[in-house]
C-alpha cells in the first residue's frame, strides 16, 4: 500500500508518540481489510494483538490531533480530486445505538433507517468532483436532551464549552472550514433540513458560493404579486418549460427526470451583485401508486449566467453523499464502532475517513479510472419566467 504510506506521511506528526501514530496506521490497515465486523477485536487481530484493549486506547485514551488529522486528509483529498467545478454536499446519517451511554444518542428520525430509532446522528461534508467523492468533515449532532444535562454529558466526555447547535449550524461550521482552509469548489448542495433555513441560504450567499438546495413543497417562493408556495407556482409550468435531463450517472445508468427552471424576481436588495436565483423543480418520469408525478423543489442562486444544465447537474451532486456513506460503511467500518465517549465517536469517525478518501484517490488514479477519464413572457401573477 504505497499510498497509504504517502498518506500517512502527513499525518504523522499529528501523533507526538511512536505507540499511537503506529496504532492509527495498524487501525486504517484493519479498516481496509476485506473482514467482517470491523470492531475492537477483529482489528486488533488484523494487527496481530490478542486484546482490543490497545486499539481501545487510541480511540479513549492517547493524545492526537484528531481534527488536524481531518486536515490532513481532506488537503489529501483536495490534492487528487480536485476540479474548479467541485460541489460541497452536506448531508446527515445515523448509527443506530443500543442503550443511551453513547454521546448523543435519543429516539429521533434517521434517514438511514427510514424511522425513529435510538441512534446517533453524525452530519457530514463530502467533496465530489468529476475525479471523485470523499467525505472531508463530520461533526455529532448533540440533542437538546444532552444539552439540558450536563453530568450525563460528562459522563459520556462531552466537554463544558460543546452545546446544543442545529445541524444547519453545525453544515455551516464544516462548510466555512472547507471554504476557509481554500477547498475549490464552485457549489454548496443540501436536503431540504438544510436548505428549507433560510439563515443557511443567507450564509451562503455571503460566502459567494453558489447553491442548489432542497426545499419543501411549502416553501415561500417572492413573486411579484406577493409571496406564494413551491407548489402553487410549479402549477402555473407551461408544458414547454419541462425538459428531460440526467443529472448525473447512477448504479442503472444515467438519472433521467424532468426538469423545470424559472427565473425568479429581484424582490430586494439582498441579492448578491452580479447573482440571480431561481426556483428548479425535479418530475419523476412515471407516477407513483396514486398516479401522481413526484416532485422535488430547489432554490438555487448562483452568478448571472448560470445555465439551467448548470442547476440540474448539481442538483444531481448530491447523491454523492449517499454513494460516500454506502461505501464508508461497507468498505471501511464507519458505523461498526464500539465507543461511547464523545471524543473517540470523533476519533474512529476521522480514521474512517481517512480510509475512505485513501480508496477515493486510489480509484482517481488507478490507470482505469485515468482512461475513463426563454420565448414566453413572464407569468403575470408570479413574475417568474419558466426557462423553455
Amino acid at each position: 500500500m504505497t499510498g497509504l504510506d504517502e498518506l500517512f506521511g502527513r499525518v504523522a506528526g499529528r501523533f507526538l508518540r511512536a505507540e499511537p501514530r503506529r496504532r492509527a496506521r495498524a487501525y486504517v490497515r484493519g479498516l481496509l481489510a476485506p473482514i467482517a465486523g470491523k470492531n475492537g477485536w477483529t482489528l486488533a487481530e488484523v494487527a496481530g494483538e490478542a486484546t482490543p484493549d490497545g486499539m481501545q486506547r487510541l480511540l479513549n485514551a492517547a493524545t492526537w490531533d484528531v481534527d488536524g488529522v481531518r486536515d490532513d486528509a481532506r488537503d489529501y483529498a483536495v490534492e487528487h480530486l480536485a476540479d474548479g467545478e467541485g460541489v460541497l454536499v452536506v448531508d446527515e446519517t445515523g448509527f443506530l445505538k443500543k442503550g443511551d451511554k453513547s454521546a448523543g444518542v435519543q429516539r429521533q428520525y434517521s434517514g438511514t433507517a427510514g424511522r425513529i430509532e435510538n441512534c446517533q446522528l453524525g452530519v457530514f461534508l463530502a467533496y465530489t468532483t468529476s475525479k471523485g467523492r470523499t467525505l472531508i468533515d463530520r461533526e455529532l449532532y448533540l440533542p437538546k436532551s444532552w444539552d439540558a444535562d450536563r453530568e450525563r454529558c460528562r459522563e459520556a466526555a462531552v466537554p463544558d464549552t460543546v452545546e446544543f447547535a442545529t445541524k444547519p449550524v453545525l453544515a455551516r461550521a464544516m462548510l466555512a472550514r472547507a471554504l476557509d482552509a481554500g477547498v475549490p469548489a464552485r457549489w454548496v448542495t443540501a436536503d431540504e433540513a438544510y436548505g428549507g433555513d433560510s439563515k443557511f441560504r443567507a450564509w451562503l450567499e455571503d460566502r459567494r458560493i453558489g447553491y442548489v438546495v432542497a426545499v419543501p413543497s411549502s416553501q415561500t417562493i417572492p413573486a411579484t404579486a406577493g409571496a406564494t408556495r413551491a407548489d402553487f407556482l410549479t402549477a402555473d409550468a407551461p408544458p414547454a418549460a419541462w425538459k428531460r435531463r440526467s443529472c448525473g450517472q447512477g448504479a442503472k445508468g444515467q438519472r433521467l427526470f424532468d426538469w423545470a427552471v424559472a427565473s425568479l424576481p429581484v424582490y430586494d436588495d439582498t441579492t448578491p451583485p452580479g447573482w440571480r436565483r431561481w426556483l428548479l423543480i425535479r418530475r419523476s418520469l412515471t407516477p407513483n401508486r396514486r398516479g401522481e408525478y413526484e416532485l422535488a423543489y430547489y432554490l438555487c442562486c448562483a452568478p448571472t449566467g448560470t445555465t439551467d444544465d448548470d442547476l440540474i447537474r448539481v442538483a444531481g451532486a448530491r447523491w454523492a453523499v449517499e454513494d460516500c456513506f454506502q461505501t464508508a460503511k461497507t468498505e471501511v467500518g464507519l458505523d461498526q464502532y464500539q465507543v461511547r465517549r464523545y471524543d473517540a465517536w470523533y476519533r474512529h469517525i476521522t480514521l474512517a475517513m481517512l480510509a475512505h478518501t485513501y480508496l477515493a484517490v486510489t480509484a482517481a488514479i488507478a490507470p482505469k479510472a485515468l482512461a475513463a477519464a426563454s420565448s414566453r413572457s413572464p407569468s403575470a401573477r408570479s413574475g417568474v419566467s419558466w426557462h423553455t
